[in-house]
């Protein structure tokens, strides 16, 4: 999986995790078409583990595929019912407030 976390001078975090394959693809499904690209999603190569300690941590996700996705509804901290799919792609998001 890909990871990069994104944080801005306050401090806060939006952490992007991808499955490798998708790095630098299009999907699309209707009118809606996401790149999932290196400067958002690529950060580097991350072991389910180190995902694992980000994921259970942040406060924003934005998550493409099916293994990274299937990762975080396996922590409990996404719904397999509130993903989308965006052609062959799953996606979700989490925000906690």
């Amino acid at each position: 999986m890909y990871m990069k976390i994104h944080r801005n001078l306050a401090g806060d975090e939006v952490v992007a995790v991808c499955d490798r394959e998708l790095l630098n693809t299009t999907v699309s499904s209707g009118d809606l078409e996401i790149h999932i690209s290196e400067p958002f999603y690529g950060g580097r190569l991350s072991s389910e583990d180190e995902v694992t300690k980000v994921l259970v941590r942040a406060g924003n996700v934005n998550i493409m595929g099916e293994r990274s996705v299937a990762l975080a509804v396996g922590l409990g901290l996404v719904d397999k019912d509130g993903c989308i799919r965006i052609g062959p792609a799953l996606h979700a998001q989490i925000i906690r407030l």
